[in-house]
């Protein structure tokens, strides 16, 4: 079991990766921080206690992270993901107690103690600000899978640029060359896999048809979401970018691409672009591991799998959910 720290930023498709991430007994959840990114970071941990409490698992903390970029004027999502982060369902608010200690001062803390994985769903703000501070640190931190970047696809944000890094491209920019420096390698899982993977009504019919309490949860969650993506990139369903970081952090199959040196732009017009070296033009050590295939139908089978419960509480094995060979 593999101990991790979740870093996000919910935001709908964060919750839907918080969902599954709960859902995989491989992980064992340390603790969830919040991030300014989809949503300001107070919001985030609201809506973080919105999943928690739907998957009976209130015991895991949650640790309220950096409320603006490291120099960037703060700019949220919530044109794509709703006035409440969650695509406007409004679900009930959890009553849970946040931890009076901040998201960059916990992660000093337990990386002081044991080594850990993060898996960072929104801006790596907190992690820079963990990286300036305590260089020595990352040593601890056995791998970091990040849901960000772009290498050929083009960005959801400017042309170049994808959100996360987008919002916080310092930040971006910091964690690369800290990591890199400490003999890491972030797996970069952009949107070149991730656009692939779009929920679609009738997979969402589906999974309500399977697990109808589970299926009109999510309806809820991504109606909003599946409405912007139709009106801004004429898509019928909706990107779910992070619950594939989450499925590869478990089943590395998922995806593959390559090792190389990337940098991040912080200026001008292509803030925020990830420029992946693939041609060793540069000659750099390698920093990243950019992915850059996926196989959208597996990681259906996984999520779908992972997600679902039947009448008596049993999972759904991936045999018994053939109907995805022309679903998806």
């Amino acid at each position: 079991m593999c101990r991790i720290v979740i870093d996000c930023d919910p935001g709908i498709d964060d919750s839907l990766a918080l969902l599954l991430a709960l859902n995989s007994p491989e992980l064992s959840v340390a603790a969830i921080t919040t991030v300014s990114g989809n949503v300001p970071a107070h919001m985030g941990a609201a809506n973080t206690g919105k999943v928690l409490k739907r998957m009976g698992r209130l015991d895991i903390p949650v640790y309220v992270g950096e409320p603006v970029p490291l120099k960037r004027a703060y700019v949220d999502a919530m044109d794509t993901h709703g006035s409440d982060g969650m695509g406007e369902s409004f679900f009930e608010e959890a009553d849970i107690p946040y931890q009076e200690m901040g998201a960059v001062e916990y992660l000093e803390t337990l990386l002081e103690q044991e080594e850990i994985s993060i898996l960072a769903l929104g801006p790596m703000t907190n992690l820079a600000r963990l990286a300036r501070k305590r260089p020595d640190l990352l040593k601890n931190i056995r791998e970091i899978i990040s849901m960000g970047g772009s290498f050929k696809s083009h960005g959801n944000c400017s042309p170049v640029a994808e959100y996360n890094y987008w919002c916080d491209p310092e930040a971006a920019s910091v964690c690369f060359e800290a990591f890199g420096a400490a003999g890491k390698k972030i797996h970069m899982v952009g949107l070149d896999v991730t656009r692939k993977i779009v929920l679609t009504p009738n997979l969402l019919e589906y999974i309500c048809r399977l697990d109808p309490d589970t299926g009109e949860w999510i309806r809820r969650l991504t109606g909003f979401y599946m409405d912007f993506h139709w009106k801004q990139e004429g898509i019928i369903g909706c990107v779910i970018n992070d619950p594939l970081a989450a499925a590869y952090f478990v089943k590395r199959s998922l995806c593959s691409g390559f090792d190389c040196y990337t940098a991040v732009e912080t200026e001008g017009i292509c803030a925020g672009q990830s420029v992946a070296d693939a041609m060793n033009i540069w000659k750099k050590p390698a920093n990243s591991h950019v992915l850059t295939e996926t196989d959208c139908k597996a990681f259906m089978y996984f999520f779908l799998s992972r997600i679902l419960r039947k009448p008596d509480g049993g999972r759904y094995e991936e045999e018994e959910l053939k109907l995805l060979e022309v679903l998806v």
